[in-house]
């Protein structure tokens, strides 16, 4: 299903299936398939999506093989562009076996069918012939080249189907690997730089091939598949026919010459005497030889024997044997040495012709060497020596292990019986099923000696023959017992004495008591300790402990009366039954059980911050933590040295983990927690050492560890220890001078990164100094009223220790002021007590004086107190409706903002605004008004103003010369910058690189100056510049991206303003974000809908519209042109000065309202402008705007707006002496009184309560 299948069509009536392609897995394909125009792929359609498929892939086979196996018709391999395409892509697809099509069967890819020679000598340069089948033809002027491995291709002879090229010199040749004697090259051959077809050539090396084999290098060479003779006398293998010094011996495939093969090398053939040769004794060693004769000189031979690295040199005779090419070489005595503590050691044996010509050998051509005493430590041991090597036990004073012909007395028949050194275990469960080893001396030559001969403590044990070694071991299995009982191990050999160890096995019946702890978190971890009795039976090995089905892993040594495990993760909570294993034995705890609990969870720490001196306890919350026993807090330190190599070595992997990787290779520092309850504990961080760097912090709580980050998602921070300077700091062995009745001022440097005055501790002595201050650099404590005793109880001056965590500082010592004071003479008595009474009179009448003004405050106070809760109720009461409101105002909003669309002005009108703001127009798009006699002067003029306009150099030091014009106006450089931009609008690369230009030589100016006040206004040529510059670059961004935002942004607040009172005057509003025009007073208005009659060709529509009853008839008039032509562009609806707004009320009732008439209200000099309150036009009445007529006049307030400004400004404000005013009157400011303008805290005041607000009810 989902497969595509393409068929190539033979005929109308059959066709072949070449390839299917899944489309999709999960739907079938729709038989309606759509070609592209180029007819190069296809659209597949499937139920969920359609997909391009190409019709045919020819680029994707890259090898000739690959292509014609695909057998697409679509695609054919191009020989000598060396790729897979269609036919019509093949620049020589006409031409035979230039273009093979891959669906026609008989197609073959371009191949090498021979290569003459197809293995050659590295040593000589010869041709090579290639035979080719299928060759494309070429052009007279090409040619075919060859190329050999890597090295460059050389030029090649094409003759009909040969191709003739040249081996390369033998030095470019690489050279064989390490063992072995040739290389395979691959040779190419190439039209241009497409391989047309390919094959291998072998280069072998002779000299390489007699080195494959160090003992026998003749016979290697003639025994090599490649054609290599070997040159005896010159001791040289070589590809040539003949050697300097005569005596050839072919290679054993050369079938007509001779001597040729192996059989013919010299060499040394055989051991004639006994491999087998005993150390310390005369042995003489006889060779076999064959085909020695070559040799006719009168050369000495030796034989070499080969011992741990050293050759031993033996003077040799050779002497003819009986059989033809046979020879006798006969080794003098000598006794053989080694000192490897082994029984045998294999020593190699060659012949030496003269003093370096080595005679071939055989492989296994070696002596075997042996020492008897090697191993063999007591009679039953060397008794268990093979027969062959003659060992025999050789009593006497010394007794040991000797070759039969070295033992100066009769050797011994028999052995003494078994002697038992140690046992182990020495103790084991009644049902047995332990293993019991047994050391000693004389235990059996064989298994079968001791077979059934041992028992412990009177009970058989099973021995077990994959442990046992000879004479010295004894592996048994422990059978059960019917009771507790003790004995000694007994060990029978054959028929002799059995022998009994002087140790005693005991049986033992281990049991279990208690454990403790009785719980701990499933995820495992709990240190549990097992209580019982002869918990010590047996190995340690045999010793296991479980949990349920968990193992219990036992960490530290085992006594009898208790043992500690770790426990393993559980598979989930519950209870679960202790037991243990000794061997096959099993001990159950009985009706107590350990209970898997959930796994502790921390869920808050703090704080997150300690000093490297450590000690700050760490408040940490969560649940399940008594579960644990020991709950510890780590510190993952790594030196900084290792931490700054790590980082530059594997900067690439920088950051990549933050979380700790918690194994047991950390370097950590550990501290325990305590006060552990269920929901919180406390753990003191520990100390990390100076230069050290902090990689994690982390919570272990058994096998839970949390790490410290994913609590808080705050990593926990470790800072330098802070500062404390002694009291004395200029001699800190003298006393500090303390008067009672003041506090210690302590100096230091940073005591508050990661500590509170609450976990700070202060001694004077034995008395606590309580501290009462502490910032970052100032600890104040109050010390005791009298001065404590110090440390040591002695009359010396206490000293100051301040302790933070682990910290300590001691400060120096502090000595008390109690001097006592100088007696007074009597009449001095009697003055100061006068005095003293007159001064507690005027206490007295101050202290009363105070009680009544305070009583009078405290009156106050309550009644300051009452205002402001009850401001603070009507401030919530306010809020409260404001919300509700804001909440109605919402589903308005969202359906009132988007209107129809977004008026979007088209880009020259976009341009035009921007560079000339407030023109109608931008000067350069009008036509110029000339007579005919003066256009083409003034077209000439211009054409070389743009010329010189062109000129980089010219336009610079034309702006520069204008801006140094103490009349070029901040106007005259805008105007001057926009015309600029227009000129050049169509060179905005040009434009760039001169606004460049300019912009360096303005930030050289500010550099100079003020770099800050740089682009703060526009006030040379090039900012302007800049910002038309910007304004182009914008558009499309402002059009397709932020213009919409910004358009929904402005009708969104102008909406919000439009629904308060806003001051046609003054241009005060009360819902506005400038605070400067807020207006402030206390307006009453009601919101009202008109009924707007809005004419459509010949038919009449009724628009509802929103106002309020305090706007004035222009304000009016805006809403409702803002309601009809919304998303229209502004310049595309009437003015509302164009229109007029008539009420209509009945069949003929029309009335005219304007800003401005002989009803307007005037007082004094003040005239107030009209409003639908003026006019009392009522909720739902029908209104219309109507033409304007040209003879009517029009008295209102002419607002004019500047870019940039919010606030109109007021022109032809004197109207006959009067002045106009809205809402407010704008000379008066009622909401500061004058003598309390200068307060700002009573500004901020009443900008933050606001006033009643909500509009008066209408009638």
């Amino acid at each position: 299903m989902g497969n595509l299948h393409k068929v190539f069509l033979q005929s109308l009536s059959t066709g072949s299936l070449y390839e299917t392609v899944q489309v999709d897995k999960d739907s079938p394909v729709n038989a309606d398939l759509q070609l592209d125009a180029l007819g190069q792929n296809a659209y597949v359609m499937t139920e969920s999506r359609v997909t391009k498929v190409p019709v045919s892939e020819c680029d994707r086979h890259a090898h000739c093989s690959s292509c014609l196996s695909a057998r697409d018709p679509f695609c054919g391999w191009c020989v000598l562009e060396g790729r897979c395409t269609r036919k019509l892509e093949c620049s020589r697809h006409t031409k035979p076996n230039h273009w093979l099509w891959s669906y026609h069967g008989g197609s073959r890819c371009v191949t090498v069918e021979m290569v003459s020679p197809a293995i050659q000598s590295r040593e000589e340069q010869t041709e090579v012939s290639l035979t080719v089948a299928q060759l494309p033809s070429l052009l007279e002027e090409e040619s075919l080249s060859c190329s050999f491995g890597s090295l460059r291709p050389q030029p090649a002879v094409v003759k009909e189907t040969r191709i003739i090229c040249q081996s390369p010199p033998p030095k470019l040749l690489p050279q064989s690997t390490p063992g072995s004697d040739h290389v395979t090259l691959r040779v190419a051959l190439m039209f241009g730089e497409v391989i047309i077809s390919n094959t291998n050539i072998t280069f072998y090396d002779c000299r390489a091939a007699g080195q494959l084999n160090k003992t026998s290098p003749c016979m290697a060479c003639v025994g090599s598949t490649w054609p290599c003779h070997w040159c005896a006398l010159d001791q040289q293998c070589t590809h040539r026919d003949s050697c300097p010094r005569k005596h050839i011996i072919y290679n054993s495939q050369a079938q007509e010459l001779e001597p040729r093969g192996v059989d013919a090398c010299p060499c040394v053939w055989a051991l004639l005497s006994s491999p087998l040769v005993p150390v310390g004794f005369d042995t003489q060693l006889v060779l076999q030889g064959r085909n020695l004769d070559l040799f006719e000189d009168e050369e000495k031979y030796e034989c070499v024997v080969d011992v741990e690295g050293e050759a031993l040199t033996l003077p040799a005779t050779v002497e003819k044997g009986k059989e033809p090419q046979t020879h006798t070489i006969t080794c003098v005595t000598h006794q053989f040495q080694y000192s490897a503590r082994q029984l045998e050691f294999s020593a190699s044996v060659y012949l030496l012709r003269g003093s370096s010509q080595r005679i071939d050998s055989t492989p296994n051509l070696h002596l075997q060497l042996y020492n008897c005493t090697v191993g063999q430590s007591d009679c039953s041991q060397c008794h268990a020596v093979p027969p062959r090597y003659g060992c025999v036990w050789c009593g006497g004073d010394t007794p040991g292990c000797l070759y039969r012909r070295s033992c100066p007395i009769s050797p011994e028949r028999t052995c003494p019986p078994p002697l038992i050194t140690q046992i182990q275990p020495q103790t084991g469960p009644l049902e047995g099923g332990i293993l019991v080893t047994i050391w000693g001396s004389n235990l059996g030559q064989r298994f079968q000696d001791i077979q059934g001969g041992v028992t412990v403590a009177g009970v058989s044990c099973k021995p077990q023959p994959e442990a046992y070694l000879i004479s010295t071991r004894i592996v048994c299995e422990l059978q059960s017992s019917t009771k507790e009982t003790q004995g000694p191990v007994a060990v029978t050999v054959r028929d002799s004495e059995p022998g009994q160890s002087a140790q005693s096995f005991t049986y033992q019946n281990p049991q279990l008591s208690g454990i403790v702890p009785l719980r701990g978190p499933v995820s495992g971890g709990t240190a549990l300790t097992v209580q019982g009795t002869q918990l010590l039976t047996g190995q340690r090995t045999d010793l296991a402990a479980f949990i349920g089905q968990h193992p219990c892993y036992i960490l530290e040594e085992v006594n009898d009366t208790q043992l500690i495990c770790r426990t393993s993760p559980g598979n989930q909570t519950g209870k679960e039954q202790v037991r243990l294993l000794f061997g096959k034995a099993e001990r159950l705890l009985g009706d107590v059980v350990f209970q898997y609990t959930d796994d502790p969870a921390i869920t808050d720490a703090e704080p997150s911050e300690s000093f490297l001196g450590g000690g700050r306890g760490i408040k940490v919350s969560g649940r399940n933590l008594d579960v644990v026993q020991q709950p510890m807090i780590s510190v993952w330190v790594e030196p900084i040295e290792d931490w700054l190599r790590r980082r530059r070595r594997y900067a690439q992997l920088a950051a990549r983990n933050p979380h700790v990787l918690f194994n047991s290779s950390l370097p950590k520092i550990q501290e325990p927690c305590t006060d552990v309850s269920y929901d919180q504990m406390t753990c003191s961080t520990p100390s990390v050492p100076q230069r050290s760097k902090v990689m994690g912090v982390w919570f272990e709580m058994d096998n839970v560890k949390v790490d410290f980050a994913d609590i808080n998602g705050k990593p926990f921070t470790y800072h330098q220890d802070p500062v404390l300077h002694p009291l004395n700091r200029e001699n800190p062995d003298l006393p500090f001078r303390f008067k009672p009745g003041g506090v210690i001022a302590v100096q230091g440097e940073n005591l508050t990164l990661a500590m509170t005055r609450q976990e700070v501790v202060a001694k004077l002595g034995l008395e606590e100094c309580e501290v009462k201050t502490l910032d970052s650099t100032h600890l104040y404590c109050e010390p005791p009223e009298n001065q404590p005793l110090s440390l040591d109880n002695t009359d010396t001056p206490p000293t100051l220790q301040v302790m933070m965590g682990k910290l300590t500082f001691d400060l120096g010592p502090v000595q008390y002021d109690n001097d006592a004071l100088s007696p007074v003479p009597l009449a001095a008595q009697v003055g100061l007590a006068a005095g003293a009474a007159v001064v507690v009179l005027v206490v007295l009448v101050i202290i009363l004086m105070y009680r009544r003004k305070s009583k009078q405050a405290l009156r106050d106070y309550k009644k300051v107190l009452v205002q402001l809760e009850t401001l603070e109720i009507n401030v919530g009461d306010q809020c409260r409706k404001e919300f509700t409101d804001l909440m109605t105002e919402m589903m308005d909003l969202s359906s009132d903002v988007g209107g129809p669309g977004i008026p979007l002005l088209d880009y020259r009108t976009y341009a035009e605004r921007v560079f000339f703001p407030g023109q109608r127009g931008a000067p350069l798009s009008q036509n110029l008004d000339l007579p005919e006699s003066r256009r083409q002067t003034v077209e000439q003029g211009l054409g070389q103003l743009n010329n010189l306009l062109n000129n980089r150099l010219f336009l610079i030091r034309f702006i520069h010369t204008l801006e140094a014009q103490q009349s070029f106006s901040q106007r005259d450089r805008g105007y001057m910058a926009s015309l600029l931009t227009m000129a050049l609008h169509d060179k905005l690369e040009y434009f760039t690189d001169v606004m460049k230009t300019l912009l360096s030589d303005l930030v050289q100016q500010y550099v100079d100056k003020n770099p800050k006040l740089m682009l703060r206004r526009t006030e040379t040529v090039v900012e302007k510049m800049l910002t038309n510059w910007m304004s182009i670059c914008l558009y499309s961004f402002l059009k397709e991206v932020a213009g919409e935002p910004l358009y929904m942004l402005y009708r969104a607040i102008k909406y919000q303003v439009d629904k308060g009172p806003v001051d046609a005057v003054t241009g005060k509003a009360k819902r506005t974000l400038n605070d400067s025009h807020l207006l402030r007073e206390d307006i009453d208005y009601c919101s009202m809908t008109l009924t707007v009659l809005v004419k459509s060709g010949a038919e009449v529509q009724h628009c509802p519209v929103k106002v309020l009853d305090t706007d004035t008839i222009t304000q009016v008039k805006d809403k409702i042109l803002d309601q009809i032509y919304k998303g229209a562009p502004f310049s595309q609806r009437p003015a509302a000065d164009s229109l007029d707004l008539e009420w209509r009320s009945g069949q003929a009732g029309h009335l005219t309202l304007s800003d401005d008439d002989v009803t307007a209200i005037v007082q004094g000099r003040w005239k107030r402008l009209n409003t639908l309150q003026h006019y009392k036009v009522p909720d739902g009445a029908t209104v219309a705007l109507i033409p304007r007529s040209q003879g009517s006049v029009h008295l209102g307030v002419n607002q004019v707006y500047q870019t940039g400004e919010k606030t109109p400004m007021l022109e032809g404000e004197e109207e006959e002496g009067l002045r106009l005013w809205h809402l407010v009157k704008s000379s008066e400011d009622p909401e500061i009184p004058k003598h309390r303008k200068s307060s700002m805290r009573e500004r901020e005041r009443a900008k933050a309560i606001p006033r009643s607000t909500s509009p008066a009810c209408c009638p």
